[in-house]
């Protein structure tokens, strides 16, 4: 038997070993040439996304102001000037109640469509312009042709066109400041469009009793050359079109086709706060006509002025107060501010349910300014908070103004039955008390919307 013989493997020198062994060190050091001659990407990609401070410019600037302005002028020609015209037009009761529910059915059916209008459409500004048009024509119509059909159509063409103005307003107005900044801006749009109504209505009332009611409609046709003269001094290019898309920043970004509207569907604080909304105007809406009633009961020969007076007075605190609600939901959080909102009002109808002196019921109007100026800033506010990252805010702002508008509907039913059966003692009290629901809901189911990054 024979046994292979292993060949013996040569020696190998240390001289060789050092040789062939790679330095690791120098792998290193070429490791790091490289690096510094490829680009970083991902480090690029993240200083690309980063949000650009915008810089508003003062054109712009007095321009949205202006705008807000003269849109609340515009709105004002179809508030109590329609009842009146057409009562000179002969039109009987029924006609004339047939004719103001075919323009609220339509702006209670309109708010979704309005929004999602919005939303879809790139230019903000084009969806404002079309709005302001509509509205003035169909002031136009009412003047020139006040027949039954055309003032059907007239009513249903206002009512679809202000369920676009509404958001298209609030998405360039934060579309130009950015979400951090977007409080202040709301705020400053309500004090504004405050002083366009007051000065509207008292513009036209005097139209009105020196000339005729059909020139109030004159008017409000002939507000569109300055609407619209305002709107085109916000420049488009300080717009972001872009600003409701972006995710929050614990979230990742969601896709506005595919899932924006689920997410709606399933977004716990927007549906909270539509529930909210429907009990804070079943219990408001009722208020000031039922006060109407009020101090046409108990001064009827200065029920007139003083019903104005209620008018008035809340648009008043509004104008003085919107900035500062919009300053305060920026620094303390929409929570604390939605509170004191929605407080005010069950003490508002307290103090009308015992207060038996008509200037103390025109002084406790305040309170309505109070509820009003926060409303007319934190709505758009938190439903922007709520649906960031969806694309959705405007659909979703019209889902929300539809709550508010079958609150407000019931509301006047629910109150007239119970000033009827059981007085006007008892119905502000049961108004009260649905404030009081109203608040406790916020109270316990609302989260803090401001999201940390915005934090003042």
């Amino acid at each position: 038997m024979t046994v292979a013989r292993l060949k013996a493997r040569p020696a190998i020198s240390p001289r060789e070993r050092e040789v062939s062994r790679q330095d690791p060190r120098s792998r290193l050091v070429r490791l790091k040439d490289q690096a510094a001659e490829v680009p970083r990407e991902p480090a690029r990609a993240a200083a690309e996304a980063a949000p650009v401070d915008r810089t508003l410019s003062a054109v712009s600037r007095h321009g949205l102001d202006a705008f807000a302005f003269f849109v609340a002028n515009l709105q004002t020609g179809f508030g109590p000037f329609l009842a009146v015209y057409f009562s000179q037009a002969k039109w009987t009761q029924s006609d004339i109640g047939f004719a103001l529910t075919v323009g609220s059915l339509v702006a209670l059916l309109g708010q979704v469509p309005g929004g999602a209008f919005v939303d879809v459409v790139r230019s903000k500004r084009f969806a404002a312009a079309v709005a302001v048009i509509g509205i003035s024509g169909s002031a136009f119509a009412l003047a020139v042709w006040p027949s039954f059909p055309v003032v059907l159509l007239a009513m249903a063409v206002h009512s679809g066109a202000s369920c676009v103005l509404t958001p298209a307003i609030a998405a360039i107005s934060i579309g130009l400041v950015g979400r951090a900044r977007a409080g202040e801006r709301l705020g400053r749009n309500a004090s504004f469009a405050a002083v366009g109504n007051a000065l509207g209505a008292a513009g036209m009332g005097a139209i009105g009793y020196y000339l005729s009611n059909g020139a109030v409609f004159y008017l409000t046709a002939a507000l569109v050359v300055p609407t619209i003269v305002a709107l085109s001094r916000i420049r488009a290019r300080e717009i972001d079109p872009n600003v409701f898309k972006e995710a929050a920043p614990a979230q990742a970004p969601r896709t506005a086709g595919q899932d924006g509207v689920r997410a709606l569907l399933t977004n716990r604080g927007l549906l909270c706060f539509s529930a909210c909304m429907v009990l804070f105007f079943l219990a408001n809406a009722a208020m000031l006509p039922l006060v109407g009633s009020v101090l046409t009961l108990r001064a009827s020969e200065t029920a007139t002025a003083l019903i104005a007076a209620c008018i008035m007075v809340p648009q008043a605190v509004l104008a003085v107060s919107a900035p500062a609600v919009g300053r305060a939901a920026e620094r303390f959080g929409r929570y604390p501010v939605l509170l004191l909102g929605f407080g005010a009002l069950p003490v508002r109808g307290l103090m009308l349910a015992y207060t038996t002196n008509p200037y103390g019921l025109v002084a406790i109007q305040v309170l309505d300014g109070i509820s009003a100026s926060v409303l007319g800033v934190m709505v758009p506010l938190v439903v922007s908070d709520l649906t960031r990252g969806t694309g959705r805010f405007n659909l979703a702002l019209g889902a929300v103004g539809t709550a508010m508008g079958v609150g407000a509907a019931l509301s006047t039913s629910m109150a007239g039955i119970m000033a009827d059966r059981l007085g006007s003692h008892s119905a502000f009290l049961g108004l009260a008390f649905m404030g009081f629901a109203a608040f406790m809901l916020v109270a316990l189911i609302m989260p803090e919307t401001r999201q940390p990054a915005e934090a003042a």
